[in-house]
This record gives structure tokens, sequence and C-alpha cells, in this order.
């Protein structure tokens, strides 16, 4: 009779960035941790490398992450530089079920005032000089924007700030900082509705507010229409 081959639960792909390790998320975590410690000591896995653990569907506690990436990290010639997980916790899916509501401000926010929001943040009306909104989705200003507007506050860079007329002091999206300069509040000369967003570059770019739905296609979820 022919014996079966035991099946791999640590299986390792080499990339120009180093190594992958997908770990099997049906067996037993006693079972992965044994896979690991033998597959991190096989003297193939020599030599300096950067090391991504993909978890797949396997739910591990902080403390088990820490002790995978232990066990990877025991060998002088590896570090771990990314986990990645296909499972997403209840805290980050009601951080996301939050972000994704919005809440509408009807008013003026005067010099002085701060109005936060923990999803979008929808102004009708302008925000003066020295006033802040602040959200931790996108910020739409239906009015004059000249005040300081602080849009993916909680570290979403993919958040955006839209406004009637763009002539703010300060624009902030996650943690990206720009101070309206003269070459920008060129833009703000024009009755044109636009937004800022993150560029691919790392800064903060300004552009039309008809160029949005292809700079962030994700940000519509309306279902239907022709």
């Amino acid at each position: 009779m022919t014996q079966m081959t035991k099946k791999q639960l640590v299986m390792i792909k080499g990339t120009k960035s180093g190594l992958v390790l997908r770990l099997d998320d049906q067996c037993s975590y006693a079972e992965l941790l044994g896979e690991m410690g033998q597959k991190v000591g096989e003297e193939a896995l020599e030599g300096m490398a950067e090391v991504q653990l993909h978890l797949g569907n396997r739910y591990c506690t902080d403390d088990q992450v820490k002790e995978l990436i232990g066990i990877v990290q025991e060998s002088p010639h590896l570090r771990v530089s990314k986990v990645q997980s296909d499972v997403i916790r209840m805290e980050e899916c009601n951080r996301r079920i939050i972000e994704s509501q919005s809440e509408t401000y009807v008013g003026i926010i005067r010099s002085g005032q701060i109005v936060k929001a923990d999803g979008d943040l929808v102004i009708i009306g302008d925000i003066n000089p020295n006033g802040k909104a602040i959200a931790n989705g996108n910020i739409f200003v239906l009015g004059r924007l000249k005040g300081i507007a602080h849009a993916g506050a909680g570290g979403n860079h993919d958040a955006v700030i839209a406004a009637s007329w763009l002539e703010a002091t300060h624009l902030m999206i996650a943690d990206k900082i720009e101070t309206m300069t003269d070459e920008l509040t060129v833009l703000s000369e024009s009755p044109e509705m636009e937004c800022a967003y993150i560029h691919q570059n790392g800064f903060i770019a300004i552009d039309r507010l008809q160029e949005l739905r292809n700079l962030r296609p994700n940000l519509s979820t309306f279902k239907g229409g022709s």
C-alpha cells in the first residue's frame, strides 16, 4: 500500500524581496509551531533574508503572533518584516463600520471652533479661517473651506477632502500636512469644486472634483443606475 505524502503545513516561497512563509490555517496551532521550528532550522534558509508570514484564515492572538515571529527570528539570518492575515478582528470590523458612516453638520464653523466625526463628515456651510474640521473618514464641504481640514485622522491614507471652494490654510490627510502656498491657492481662484488626496508619491495633491471617481473608485457604494 502506497503511503500518503504528509501535507506540508509551512510552505516557503522565495521572492525578490525575501521569503514568504504561508502557514496552513486548518491544522492545530501546536502542529504548526513544530513544523515552523523545523523549517526555520533548515540549512537552506541560511543567509540574511526578510520574511513575510501569511496566516491565511487562521486567527492568532497578539501573543501567538509574537511567538510565531520569535520562532522565525531564532535564526540570526531571518527577520520578519510583515505579518499578513485574511481574518479581520472585531475591533477592526467595528472601526471600519464607524468610518463608513457619515455625519452632517449644517452651519458655519467659526474661528476657534472644531467639529469632529468618527466617520465621514459632510459640512453644509463654510469653514472660516481658524475653524477646523476633523474626521476619521472623508470631509465634504458644501461651501467655502477657508480654515483647516483633517481627513483620515485615524490613519486612513485613502481619505479625501472635497469642497465647493477650496482655499484652506492647512490641509491634513492621515499624517500628511500641506500648508496652502501661493502656488496651490491659484486653484482656489476658480469656483470649480476641488478635492485633495494623498498622491501615490506621498504628498497631498489637489485636483478637480470630477477626477475623484478615478482617484478613489471605491469611494462610491451606490448600487444601481445606468
